[in-house]
């Protein structure tokens, strides 16, 4: 039982015992005051007839008539008058005792309220001649007691009821901040650290939310500094100090990753770019402006990552003038459209005087697909960069000479994807998610797709999503995954997980639509966690209202692919996450590069402070799994844990 229906019952008790005490103390006053009312009312009666009768005193007929008219006139039980030397009755009128009917027996029986009598002498001369024996009737006193106590118990239930509301309401305000402090704990489970605004008046209670404030205050200063610490890890290992892109070493890492075999790796092209004459501009110009010239290059590059549909593109400074920009998802005419617009901005710049070279650099760019060799994709670029600084007629070149299959238009995809989608021909396959320390302990399922060409035969994601997101169907594609997922849940009840792309969060109607999904699968959402990629995140205030909307739903929201913004994880405590999940290109080789595993301590430092639990991306090797399990992340994926199959398969 809680507090306050502990204290609110001690009220009412009390309540109760002072009420029925103070109730039975004024009956019983009443009762003590009627009895010596009716003792008054009987000897006045009988001392003035006394009085009246001793001038009558041998007149039998007038004593009777002086009887009968006090009789009549007043409330008696009985009156008589008897001779005292032979106690003969002379004269006798009784009532008889029919009960009022207004006043219940209980009552009369509880209260005993008995007749009073009283008497008098009537004296002939100096003797005693006669007694007149007077008795009061009860039943008008009774009366007035019933109503009377009526009368006082509904005026103390009203007064009780009063303050029970009262007290209740007191109560329920002065106790109002233990509650906010319970959500206040509840929170720090959900990894979520909210301060209380409002402290309470009452010392004790001020005591401990002031404390309460204080710990809190403190877990986030330490979750921060964690958060700082591991974020300046990251740029001294993976970011260009002049520019703020990324380092030659995240490069190597993104593109070994982007070169992997898996389910959403897809194909794209490269880009190397290299300044023209830096040797020169620098003589000419000098070391300033040339670092200006490198500066305002990295911002070209900025701005074009900063697109739509361009998150998982990276741009990197190698060393000197050299950048290079890697762009999954894109087939030969977006790179046309791309080296375009890198020679537009470089051309701007020349114009604006930060080069005094034509072209202000030259550009090399090389298709890959996953399965080849990083040394292959940048031999080719190379090759392509010194094609176009041989070639004096344009800035740039692009190789397509990898043994590539011939590929499908945009207006095949377009009807196969319709056709998927509309006709359910969506294949769903599922990747086991396990403990580091247990793989044998499952703890979910990561869905995944599959799309079903003109042959039956299944597509994967890394090839099709790229023209999904082109023809601009991905909150479509999301909805029909979450319909797919919760129609394979309600068949086989294991926890699953399923990711949001971009489009989704940025459609207020898609996310409607969702929420909408998910409210009407209760039974569901215990088992579905929804996940989203760090690379987009929508505002920190959009993401928290959809995290709280979603877990309002009963269901989870976990972050996947996390690494490239850790300056994100100070917002982490407001979200409520599930887990987070580190993108594989940090796990990649972790047991022989020991900046990855400096980089993953710091992470694990930071989200184990706040009991967030830590999800390892892409484990291909027993190697990388045992320093997972030695640094103590929760959990792992990849294909040494199982590679994605039909549900069946490897379930």
């Amino acid at each position: 039982m809680s507090l306050l229906k502990q204290l609110f019952l001690a009220i009412c008790l009390f309540l109760v015992v002072a009420f029925t005490g103070s109730f039975i103390a004024g009956v019983e006053s009443s009762r003590e005051q009627l009895l010596s009312q009716l003792r008054s009312h009987a000897q006045d009666a009988a001392t003035a007839l006394g009085l009246s009768m001793t001038p009558h005193v041998d007149d039998p007929a007038m004593i009777e008539l002086m009887v009968s008219s006090i009789f009549d006139s007043g409330y008696f039980t009985s009156i008589r008058v008897v001779r005292i030397p032979d106690n003969q009755v002379i004269v006798e009128r009784r009532s008889d005792d029919a009960a009022n009917e207004t006043v219940p027996t209980w009552f009369r029986d509880l209260v005993s309220l008995q007749p009073q009598g009283g008497d008098a002498l009537i004296m002939r001369g100096w003797e005693q001649a006669a007694r007149v024996e007077v008795l009061s009737h009860p039943q008008f006193a009774l009366a007035k007691l019933w109503d009377s106590a009526i009368g006082s118990l509904a005026w103390l239930l009203l007064c009780g009821l009063v303050s029970a509301i009262l007290g209740g309401w007191l109560l329920r305000t002065q106790l109002r901040p233990l509650d906010n402090m319970v959500q206040q704990a509840q929170a720090i489970t959900r990894r979520e650290f909210l301060t209380l605004p409002k402290v309470p008046r009452t010392p004790e209670l001020k005591r401990v939310v002031t404390a309460m404030n204080q710990m809190v205050e403190k877990l986030k200063t330490l979750f921060a500094e964690e958060a700082a610490r591991s974020e300046k890890l990251r740029e001294e290992a993976y970011q260009d100090s002049i520019t703020g892109l990324a380092n030659r070493r995240l490069f190597e890492i993104r593109l070994a990753h982007q070169l992997a075999v898996n389910e959403q790796n897809a194909e794209g092209y490269l880009v190397l770019l290299r300044v023209n004459d830096l040797g020169g501009l620098n003589q000419r110009l000098g070391g300033q402006k040339t670092d200006a010239l490198i500066e305002a290059i990295g911002e070209l590059l900025k701005r074009l990552l900063n697109q739509t549909n361009r998150s998982s593109w990276l741009a990197s400074r190698s060393r000197g003038g050299e950048f290079s920009l890697l762009a999954p998802g894109i087939g030969s005419e977006e790179a046309e459209t791309l080296a375009e617009e890198l020679h537009a901005g470089l051309e701007s710049l020349r114009q604006t005087g930060a080069s005094d070279c034509t072209p202000v650099a030259h550009m090399g760019i090389a298709a890959f697909r996953p399965g080849e060799e990083p040394s292959q994709v940048i031999s080719r670029a190379d090759q392509a960069l010194a094609q176009a600084q041989s070639d004096t007629s344009r800035d740039w070149v692009r190789l397509d000479d990898f043994n590539a299959q011939p590929t499908q238009g945009l207006h095949d995809w377009r009807t196969w994807i319709d056709d998927a989608l509309n006709k359910r021909k969506l294949q769903l396959y599922f990747q086991p998610v396990t403990r580091c320390a247990d793989r044998t302990h499952l703890l979910h399922h990561k869905v995944l797709a599959r799309l079903l060409d003109p042959q039956g035969e299944a597509i994967a994601a890394g090839r099709f999503l790229p023209w999904i997101e082109r023809l601009g169907w991905t909150a479509r594609f999301d909805l029909a995954m979450l319909e797919h997922s919760l129609a394979h849940l309600s068949q086989h009840a294991t926890p699953l997980a399923l990711s949001l792309s971009a489009a989704t969060l940025r459609d207020a109607e898609t996310i409607k639509r969702l929420l909408d999904i998910l409210t009407q699968h209760p039974q569901q959402a215990s088992l579905l966690t929804l996940e989203v990629d760090e690379r987009h995140l929508p505002p920190a205030a959009e993401l928290e209202a959809l995290s709280q909307s979603i877990r309002d739903t009963g269901f989870s929201l976990g972050l996947q692919h996390f690494g490239g913004r850790f300056s994100l994880i100070g917002n982490l405590t407001h979200l409520g996450l599930a887990y987070l999940k580190l993108d594989g290109t940090y796990i990649r080789a972790i047991d022989q590069e020991s900046d990855k595993r400096m980089f993953i301590e710091a992470v694990f430092r930071a989200t184990n402070s706040i009991d967030l639990p830590l999800i390892a991306e892409m484990v291909e090797t027993e190697g990388e799994l045992a320093v997972l399990k030695e640094l103590g992340l929760f959990g792992a994926m990849g294909r040494l844990l199982g590679a994605p199959e039909p549900w069946g398969v490897n379930p």
